[in-house]
């Protein structure tokens, strides 16, 4: 007997993550590519180092394009709630498996929600600091000190994007069952019941 399976994302969701992947992981390369001698090596997937100057700031366009029209669609289930609050008291105690009468949470937990307001905040600045440091176009168009500024401020929030998605990427595999939900848009009854059980509650009335 198959077991029963939960929409979790559609196709044009999944499309969209993926778009964002591909980008994020090209942003990456190029990025530490043009950060420092050391990683210059990994310019040569994107053509040397003058394509990757080049093509870095195009690619974070196109990130923040299909990010922020994801994120839009999403930004209603990433709300923090009271109930994301009470699983926040007893964060410790839930790591260690020992958390007793806590809400039942929805599509996503607090930690994914965290997550999600980082990168929102991440790419935003990841954007206007771009724009400062993008040459030829835009670079004279602001003062020398903002020019430098907007550069670490880059380089920073890159870091922090990139830690926050290594973030992700373990989650998504440290939870099984997980990954599935991206590559075939679907999860297991069994997985929601556990994992978000409100969200589940939710999606199983809608299918009546």
């Amino acid at each position: 007997m198959s077991e029963q399976l939960v929409t979790r994302y559609a196709p044009r969701d999944r499309a969209n993550h993926w778009l964002i992947a591909i980008s994020f992981i090209l942003l990456t390369v190029s990025g530490l590519a043009l950060f420092h001698p050391a990683f210059f090596f990994l310019s040569n997937l994107l053509g040397g180092g003058v394509w990757s100057r080049i093509l870095h700031p195009f690619i974070g366009v196109v990130l923040t394009i299909s990010f922020f029209a994801f994120a839009y669609r999403l930004r209603a289930d990433n709300k923090i709630t009271p109930a994301d609050r009470e699983w926040k008291k007893q964060l410790g105690a839930i790591l260690c498996n020992k958390a007793k009468n806590l809400p039942e949470i929805g599509k996503y937990n607090i930690g994914q929600k965290y997550l999600f307001w980082t990168l929102v905040v991440c790419i935003a600045l990841l954007l206007l600091s771009g724009i400062a440091i993008w040459q030829p176009w835009f670079v004279p168009f602001f003062p020398i000190n903002v020019v430098r500024l907007s550069a670490l401020l880059h380089a920073v929030i890159g870091f922090v994007a990139m830690l926050s998605i290594i973030v992700h990427i373990y989650s998504a595999y440290w939870t099984k069952g997980s990954i599935r939900a991206m590559t075939r848009g679907t999860v297991t009854a069994a997985w929601a019941k556990h994992h978000h059980p409100a969200w589940y509650k939710e999606v199983s009335k809608g299918n009546n």
